[in-house]
């Protein structure tokens, strides 16, 4: 879809990709194997391929003549792909490579021709020392030694195909490097950052559907003389689905679009955000959909214990939403410890103004400071339907800032060892994207009159609310001493349990007597 016409392809857009996914979504094993097949198996030939390799690769590709498949995972390496095992060594006569190794949980495994994979590599560094670094190869089956095992038997996404592949010996022709030896890890981060964006479009897609089947079941059945659309635990569960689809769908299109920008921009934080927002939220939707229909939805005989097993995998593959989570608050609070850094460096220089001005930004802070970034007003950029949701977004961001200054100034470098601090920072920063982008959709929906604007103006105006509150209590959390903060608690709980590997309450019919 995404390969360009001159080798057959579509070339679609990303902001095009993510709405066909919206189609494709709709049943998870066939959105999985195109997914597998476009979103990661040939992407590494599509962002850092040579010509050559577009040229001989691509138009079979395009045409579904050759099925692509991505080989990262293995059996001791998941989430830390940097301890990868698989080993390529070069031939004396520096021609090509001789692969070996397995892969576990490769989608299309049995069904590729062509497959990117991961391997060590021994590299020479400038200072002459022989390091072993990650290459990305393209490698076709017809070079031998390729094997695959049978179809794994999964929870979901059953009509797909997982496999482990395996390759011994196999001779891969030096041409066949993706980008540089020793900078296959590089490429393997790439190709997952460009395709996790799409999963909103696609966990919306599925869950506007939902809610056409789910709603026409609540609007004709009936118990206690009245009909269940009428009940307000219902109406609870539609609305809570609307406005997810509608927020992950924001989210999905605003970073297809700044994606599809020229320059080719970093978007691999906002794509993490989507991945994270959209995967937990589609499988909160499903799960209330089923209940919506009681015993009939956990019935064979309907999709929606389906959709129950396929949404699962969403929050495990493509980087697991814990390892994500731990990448949006690192990366962001990087670039906020680079200015914070500075700001010491010129204090302890003598700079007195620099001194003077974090002081009285946070005695305002403590006198209760108006916050104006200028989204509203006579000169802002939201909607006046959307003032209150553009306030709470704009006080958010502010208070952010300063607690994050405050988590840096606090543990320092150890900052990256704080996981639960971490995953705070990152469902915050979440939020506020997710904010950003339902209010600037909104805001364009009313202003060229969109059809049901006030219905994307209402949604987005409880989306806001609901974040903006779950925010400022995380962001309590976050506060040195804080009664609201249980993290040491919860470590030493489970600490106790790790350390007898089980249960350890005593049974409540236990008798000392």
């Amino acid at each position: 879809m995404q390969i360009p016409e001159e080798y057959g392809g579509l070339g679609l857009s990303n902001t095009m990709y993510a709405r066909l996914g919206e189609i494709t979504s709709l049943d998870g094993s066939i959105a999985v194997t195109l997914a597998a097949h476009q979103a990661i198996g040939l992407k590494g030939i599509l962002i850092a391929g040579t010509d050559e390799q577009k040229a001989k690769y691509l138009p079979r590709l395009a045409s579904g003549e050759h099925i692509a498949a991505f080989c990262l995972t293995e059996p001791g390496s998941g989430s830390d792909a940097a301890s990868i095992q698989t080993r390529a060594t070069l031939s004396e006569d520096g021609k090509y490579f001789l692969l070996n190794g397995s892969k576990v949980w490769i989608s299309n495994g049995g069904l590729a021709s062509i497959f990117t994979v991961f391997a060590r590599t021994e590299v020479v560094d400038k200072d002459g020392q022989v390091k072993d670094k990650i290459t990305a190869f393209i490698v076709e089956r017809d070079f031998g030694g390729v094997t695959h095992g049978k179809p794994e038997d999964k929870l979901g996404i059953r009509g797909s195909n997982t496999c482990e592949v395996h390759f011994e010996n196999t001779k891969v022709p030096i041409e066949n490097v993706i980008g540089e030896v020793g900078g296959g890890f590089k490429v393997a981060m790439n190709i997952l950052n460009s395709g996790r964006f799409s999963m909103g479009s696609a966990s919306a897609g599925m869950i506007k559907k939902l809610i056409e089947m789910t709603a026409e079941y609540a609007c004709t059945r009936k118990q206690f003389d009245k009909k269940l659309s009428e009940f307000g635990l219902i109406q609870e569960k539609f609305c809570f689905m609307a406005v997810k689809a509608y927020v992950m769908e924001s989210m999905a299109y605003l970073t297809a679009g700044m994606m599809d920008r020229p320059g080719f921009p970093d978007c691999s934080v906002e794509a993490a955000m989507v991945k994270v927002f959209s995967s937990e939220g589609a499988w909160a939707c499903v799960s209330e959909a089923l209940q919506i229909l009681g015993g009939l939805g956990y019935m064979k005989d309907y999709p929606y214990e389906r959709y129950l097993r396929d949404t699962r995998i969403l929050l495990i593959f493509e980087g697991t939403n814990e390892i994500l989570r731990m990448y949006i608050a690192l990366t962001g609070m990087q670039y906020a410890g680079k200015i914070l850094t500075d700001k010491i460096k010129e204090i302890k220089k003598g700079n007195v103004g620099v001194a003077l001005a974090e002081f009285l930004s946070k005695l305002r802070d403590t006198m209760g400071r108006k916050v104006d970034y200028g989204l509203v007003g006579d000169r802002g950029v939201v909607h006046p339907s959307l003032q209150e949701s553009g306030k709470k977004l704009e006080e958010n961001i502010y208070y952010f800032g300063t607690t994050v200054r405050g988590l840096l100034s606090r543990f320092g470098k150890t900052i990256v060892e704080e996981q639960l601090v971490l995953k705070r920072v990152a469902d915050i920063v979440i939020n506020l994207y997710a904010m950003t982008a339902a209010i600037s959709r909104a805001s364009r929906s009313i202003s060229i009159g969109l059809r049901n604007h006030d219905h994307e103006v209402l949604l987005t105006n409880i989306f806001c609310t609901e974040a903006y509150f779950k925010n400022n209590y995380a962001m309590a959390q976050l506060e040195k001493y804080a009664d609201e903060n249980l993290d040491d608690c919860i470590k030493k709980a489970a600490k106790q349990v790790l350390e007898k590997r089980a249960y350890t309450c005593s049974h409540p019919l236990d008798r000392t007597f």
